[in-house]
């Protein structure tokens, strides 16, 4: 059994609650790797960094990504190790208290001291609760786009530039955290994709991953709505390049036991960003 004295620090009993705003909320930005999301006045912070997601919900909401599926687990607590807390003691009738680590070993705030039903062995604990330890560990990646022509290589005055997303990289991504009966789901799906040109040229946008360009094929059989088309080289940008963007925005939601869920940002924007040489010259070759 875990020494109570090592974690009495970082034990809180639960009590604050997270509500879900009733519509989409408004990212909070981006940067460092981290993005936010509002709760219902409540900022929380995503993970935006490279790597796996994860995916699935006990209800079935993961979407199609791998998944990550976190059960807290308890402890029982004593008399003794209860008032050494400053926990009410006795605790209810039909209940007894303990220590829910939902943590599995990860970093963060520890151990939760919960009141547990007797007769069902179910905590006393929302799914809006577990909700902040599954957004805590959601990661949202960014997506390495594919570019024709390749990055590295300078794009050509009116020679369409193609950006789309490998179709193995898009799908949703979310994290479970499960306490007894009560669980709840993070879930960050991609709904679109934007490219952003730079030098204060206007953004496409287009549906899905966008379409990938097949080298082996004619130009003029190949066709995508996620593509630009340059009409000024990039001489006199910034490093004589343009700072381009591939945008993709992810629709994040939950899902948890008891029929709750709800949208948290309909609309949270991750770049990829590199640049983007553009030299002049006529469009004469049939393949990017």
């Amino acid at each position: 059994m875990r020494a109570v004295s090592l974690v009495a620090a970082a034990i809180v009993a639960v009590a604050a609650l997270v509500f879900c705003a009733d519509g989409p909320a408004v990212a909070g930005g981006s940067g460092g790797g981290q993005c936010t999301v509002d709760i219902g006045g409540q900022w929380v912070t995503v993970q935006c960094s490279y790597g796996n997601g994860s995916g699935g919900t006990p209800g079935g909401g993961g979407g199609g990504g791998g998944k990550v599926n976190t059960s807290c687990t308890f402890t029982p607590l004593t008399e003794a190790q209860a008032k050494n807390l400053g926990l009410a003691w006795p605790p209810p009738k039909g209940t007894s208290w303990a220590l829910m680590d939902c943590l599995g070993g990860k970093a963060g705030p520890g151990p939760q001291a919960v009141l547990i039903n007797n007769a069902t062995g179910a905590p006393r604990i929302t799914p809006q609760q577990l909700l902040q330890q599954a957004l805590s560990e959601l990661q949202v990646p960014t997506l390495r786009p594919d570019t024709a022509p390749p990055r590295g290589k300078d794009g050509l005055v009116g020679l369409a530039e193609w950006f789309w997303v490998p179709g193995g990289d898009w799908h949703a991504h979310s994290v479970t955290v499960s306490a007894g009966p009560v669980w709840a789901t993070a879930i960050a799906a991609p709904v679109g994709l934007s490219f952003e040109p730079g030098g204060g040229l206007p953004a496409v946008d287009c549906r899905g991953p966008g379409t990938a360009y097949q080298s082996a094929k004619p130009a003029s059989e190949q066709h995508s709505a996620c593509s630009y088309i340059y009409d000024q080289s990039s001489v006199g940008q910034p490093g004589n390049a343009y700072q381009a963007s591939v945008v993709i925005t992810w629709r994040v939601s939950w899902t948890g036991s008891g029929g709750t869920g709800g949208v948290l940002n309909g609309g949270l924007p991750v770049p990829f960003s590199f640049a983007l040489p553009v030299a002049q010259g006529e469009a004469l070759v049939s393949n990017p």
